[in-house]
């Protein structure tokens, strides 16, 4: 709860002595008030804020319940239970109007006040329950001062009195009951105010001859008629709907309305009537009924419940304006939001006209740097402005929505929706806080003819074109196909098998021999990851590698891969192989973890392996994109003595650069070069100048992908050291290893 200044304390004492009756207080029982939350320090803080406070000449006694299930408990047992301070988020997300159903329907408490409080500002409630169950009131804690709550206490403590107050007069009361839930069923102010004229007129007996104004004074302005306009009427001023009072034609009425206003209360005429409606946000109503009233002390009372179930329902009415307007309108630009365009694209797609239309998402280029450099009031502006300009440009006919902080989604006719049009936008710059500011947007579009379901599957597939676009060229767009769609759900399905794979150890490795080209003697291996289902079908590491990385899961399964190849290394010095090194492949993933060295640490002193006879390989496209981070680590690595190999060479746009700056050992050939090496004397330049680089940099360098003499003859030929590939051996696990090993070092004495 928030903390009160010294000016709230003294407000609130003063409120407090202005509502003490005369009668003496000792003979006066309590207010009861139940709390019902959740949160410990609520309790604590409310009944400290509240303690000896008197409401209506009677002090608050407190009853405490920490969650629904306990406060059915309590309810079961007391009575006379005058307000329920009530927490709508307890146990679930509804526990709070899941209690409210439990007062009104199970236990009958209709008289009792229900004030909800949430702790979660994003949370609304729902506007069925808050209209079915008479909710006096929704706050969120944060709202809920001293002196706001002593405020909230009295209104609802009010209204319970009232209500038990006339129970004597039941037939009166029913009638007051069913007006006002005929009232609140209503929606919209104006029906609202509609249906108090006909309730009103009934239950006074008179007929319904008047009108309702209302009025929302400027803040900080005393306002009068310029802002208080005529939302309902009935009988000879029925058609005086919409007109501002002041344009009425008829002083009297303008005058009696103004009065009332002005003085918020009753004011009570020899041939009129007019009533006034207060309201927390000031929008205040008043009724001017064309019949006196001359009423006795208890329909006073019924009167005055009216009024204030009017009030209330007045309230409900704008909370239910404003909760619409939370729920379906982003607050920054006034554009619908995410929930009211899915709403939008469900009318569309169901009916019948899907085929005309399209879904276009425009994800503003660089956003947050701009906010971040500039300010989030720049950011805000820059919003506004681009909102305003899609929507200037595109017309009423298309609907126009923010999705997130810079993303637009625009629905509409595709021809309305041409990329060219939507990208001309962003031509111009725009103009902020008197600053030209240049920006463009990326675009995902989707017809909703290639949609399969709903407005939020349309939804989604527009996003995936939106993901793909950003993932290729800023400032373009990509159009949706059914393809994206089904690479998605293949992508997904791979990956909930893979983390499936893991837990079950269904990955493993494979280790290739390295061969050197002079002599044909066993220099090293490579460890290969391979995933083995449980069918026993192999899925390629093409497939599955692509999708770890970009899950994270890459981290866990390399270290994993590093470990195991470290011990493999010791087991083959054990075996006898003392000089064979065994290459890794370590992702960016891994080196961008601040916990990569240690784990490579640890690995190398846990298996025993040497550290010499280990090579990392990174890939060209890694070294190029993060060389500075990569520079550093690679120091690290090489203080261990473990050895850096720059595997795929030469697929990339290379940047010799790198080489210079990175401490490597080898350089090797990508296969694709390897495989075309035999065609012709041109296919044979690239290995040839990399094997040139490679030794002009003092580099061994090694190919890929060898599967016939021909190219290894070539290779030897050009001045590569060292091979590897299905010419020489197959992948194997380390069971078959060991054997190939034997086998193939027999047939080559020297080694």
């Amino acid at each position: 709860m928030v903390n009160m200044t010294a000016d709230e304390e003294l407000l609130f004492a003063k409120d407090v002595s202005s509502e003490v009756s005369g009668k003496p207080r000792e003979h006066l029982a309590p207010w009861r008030i139940l709390i019902v939350d959740d949160d410990p320090d609520v309790h604590t803080t409310t009944s400290f804020a509240l303690r000896g406070t008197e409401i209506l000449g009677r002090s608050l006694a407190f009853l405490h319940a920490d969650s629904a299930e306990q406060a059915r408990k309590v309810l079961g047992n007391e009575n006379d239970i005058a307000v329920i301070l009530l927490d709508v988020v307890m146990e679930e997300e509804d526990s709070g109007l899941k209690l409210v159903r439990v007062i009104r329907e199970q236990l009958g408490m209709l008289d009792t006040r229900i004030i909800l409080r949430t702790g979660q500002p994003g949370y609304a409630p729902e506007m069925d329950a808050i209209r079915d169950y008479d909710i006096n009131d929704y706050k969120t804690k944060s709202e809920l001062t001293r002196n706001k709550l002593f405020t909230a206490l009295t209104s609802a403590i009010r209204s319970y009195r009232q209500i038990r107050t006339i129970n004597s007069n039941r037939h009166g009361l029913d009638l007051i009951v069913r007006a006002s839930g005929e009232l609140l069923a209503l929606s919209g102010i104006r029906n609202f105010a509609a249906g108090v004229i006909t309730q009103m007129s009934a239950l006074l007996g008179i007929m319904p001859e008047g009108l309702i104004c209302v009025r929302r004074p400027p803040e900080g302005v005393l306002s009068h008629s310029d802002d208080t306009v005529v939302i309902a009427a009935a009988g000879r001023y029925a058609s005086l709907i919409n007109l501002p009072i002041k344009e009425i034609g008829n002083d009297h009425v303008y005058a009696c309305l103004n009065h009332c206003m002005d003085l918020e209360q009753h004011v009570f005429g020899p041939d009129y009537t007019t009533l006034f409606f207060g309201s927390r946000s000031h929008r205040n109503m008043a009724a001017y009924l064309d019949a006196p009233l001359e009423i006795d002390d208890s329909s006073r009372q019924l009167l005055e419940v009216f009024c204030t179930n009017i009030s209330v329902g007045l309230e409900n009415t704008l909370l239910f304006s404003q909760l619409h307007e939370f729920a379906y309108f982003d607050s920054l630009t006034g554009l619908p939001n995410r929930r009211s365009l899915i709403n939008k694209l469900d009318e569309r797609l169901l009916g019948g006209e899907r085929g005309r239309y399209s879904l276009a998402l425009m994800d503003l280029d660089a956003f947050a740097e701009t906010n971040d450099a500039l300010g989030h009031q720049y950011g805000d502006e820059l919003l506004k402005t681009v909102a305003e300009r899609i929507r200037s440009t595109m017309g009423p006919q298309c609907t126009l929505a923010r999705l997130s902080a810079d993303t637009f989604a625009i629905l509409g006719q595709i021809e309305q929706l041409l990329p060219a049009k939507l990208l001309g936008i962003f031509r111009d710059p725009f103009l902020i806080q008197e600053h030209e500011l240049m920006i463009s947007c990326t675009m995902g579009i989707a017809h909703l003819a290639d949609i399969d379901g709903n407005g939020s599957e349309a939804l989604k597939d527009a996003y995936l074109a939106l993901r793909k676009a950003k993932s290729q060229t800023r400032g373009e767009y990509v159009l949706f196909s059914r393809d994206m769609a089904t690479e998605i759900r293949e992508r997904s399905r791979l990956l909930q098998a893979l983390r499936i794979a893991i837990e079950r150890q269904r990955l493993f490795l494979c280790y290739q021999p390295q061969i050197c080209l002079r002599d044909g003697h066993v220099i090293g291996m490579e460890a290969l990851l391979r995933w083995r289902t449980e069918e026993g079908s192999m899925i390629s590491p093409d497939r599955f590698i692509p999708i770890a990385e970009h899950s994270g899961l890459i981290v866990g399964i390399g270290d994993w891969v590093l470990r195991m190849s470290c011990f493999q290394q010791a087991e083959l010095t054990k075996a006898g192989f003392h000089d064979l090194s065994v290459g890794v492949n370590v992702s960016m993933g891994q080196f961008r973890h601040p916990r990569f060295l240690s784990s490579l640490q640890s690995a190398l002193a846990d298996s025993g392996a040497n550290p010499t006879l280990i090579e990392l390989e990174i890939t060209e496209s890694m070294a190029m994109e993060e060389a500075d981070l990569l520079a550093r680590t690679i120091d690290s690595i090489k203080a261990l003595g473990v050895r850096i190999a720059v595997d795929d060479f030469g697929t990339g746009f290379s940047s010799l650069s790198y080489l210079q700056r990175l401490q490597v050992d080898r350089l090797k050939i990508d296969k694709a070069f390897v495989a075309e090496i035999e065609k012709s004397e041109r296919a044979r330049r690239i290995p040839e100048l990399v094997i040139q680089l490679g030794h002009k940099l003092g580099l061994t360098v090694m190919a890929e992908g060898v599967e016939t003499v021909g190219q290894a003859e070539i290779l030897t030929s050009l001045g590569c050291e060292d091979a590897q590939g299905f010419h020489y051996a197959m992948p194997m696990e380390p069971d078959k290893l060991i054997d190939w090993l034997r086998t193939y070092t027999a047939r080559i004495p020297h080694t």
